[in-house]
């Protein structure tokens, strides 16, 4: 299985066709499928305070974001966590980690060939970032999510990103860290990489699932845990001037968990109670993982 004692000073491992490789290994060519012609999906799990929440359903997704792009990737859900668990391993246990597996098409011209798909896992030294404590900064973005019927949202697929990039460049052009992108019909769809909630008079909204963006893990997970712990969650068509009127907004994702927004376009917010109340579930949910 190649390298197998640990090395502190190597922050990534990567396994590729039956071996761990330190760092970023060169698995790919410009006749790859997955290069020119974008077959290529990912996830992103975290091993955070030792633990992994939601590890099985992160590997889960992955196989089904491949399947919705037309590959068949020769790996179990169950193949891949037995995997993840033995390349943390290969880190100090106290260190944060990105789990993020991968499959991308290796042959084809236009369509990839299913069985030519190819699977690979990287983990990584990754940090919480400040904004899970300090909170974000998001402007409307003039970019926004496409239709189903334009490309493949259903997936976590590498080619839907540079739109996100876009969204993101823009909002950071203007000096803040995001962007809130609208879906195709001008309705609230998400962050530029992170679901989106606000709270108003006690009550949590997030917007409906609509097809046009991810129903992520950790949205899932917030919800979840928010109602069974008495607070009341509305999933609904959201339009962007019940933002402007929210007593709070954050976000969820599998980057930063939950996280605030504390200034939106030119308005201040401050993390509020719902907010900090969702964290603390969470870091709960998560200290309790199994995985």
């Amino acid at each position: 299985m190649g390298h197998a004692a640990t090395d502190s000073t190597v922050t990534t491992w990567t396994w590729f066709k039956g071996e761990w490789h330190e760092g970023n290994p060169n698995i790919m060519g410009p006749q790859t499928h997955g290069v020119w012609m974008a077959s290529t999906v990912f996830d992103g799990a975290r091993r955070m305070n030792g633990k992994m929440p939601d590890l099985h359903p992160h590997c889960a997704r992955v196989i089904r974001s491949a399947n919705l792009m037309g590959l068949k990737p020769a790996i179990t859900t169950d193949e891949i966590v037995a995997l993840v668990k033995e390349g943390v391993k290969k880190f100090d246990p106290e260190l944060a980690l990105y789990i993020k597996p991968i499959v991308y098409g290796g042959e084809g011209f236009l369509a990839p060939v299913p069985e030519s798909a190819q699977f690979v896992l990287c983990i990584s030294v990754t940090e919480m970032p400040a904004a899970v404590q300090t909170g974000f900064s998001a402007r409307k973005s003039s970019f926004r999510r496409p239709s189903p019927e334009s490309a493949p949202t259903e997936a976590k697929a590498a080619c839907l990103y540079p739109n996100v990039g876009r969204a993101v460049t823009e909002a950071n052009n203007d000096g803040f860290d995001t962007g809130v992108m609208l879906d195709p019909i001008g309705n609230v769809a998400e962050f530029s990489y992170a679901n989106l909630f606000f709270a108003k008079d006690n009550v949590v909204y997030t917007p409906a699932i609509n097809g046009t963006f991810l129903n992520g893990l950790t949205r899932q997970r917030v919800i979840t845990l928010l109602r069974k712990d008495g607070v009341e969650v509305i999933e609904k068509t959201c339009a962007y001037s019940e933002l402007e009127t929210a007593d709070e907004i954050f976000g969820t994702g599998n980057y930063y968990k939950v996280a605030p927004c504390v200034k939106l376009d030119e308005r201040a917010l401050q993390p509020g109670p719902i907010t900090r109340r969702a964290q603390e579930l969470y870091t709960a949910f998560a200290a309790a993982s199994a995985d």
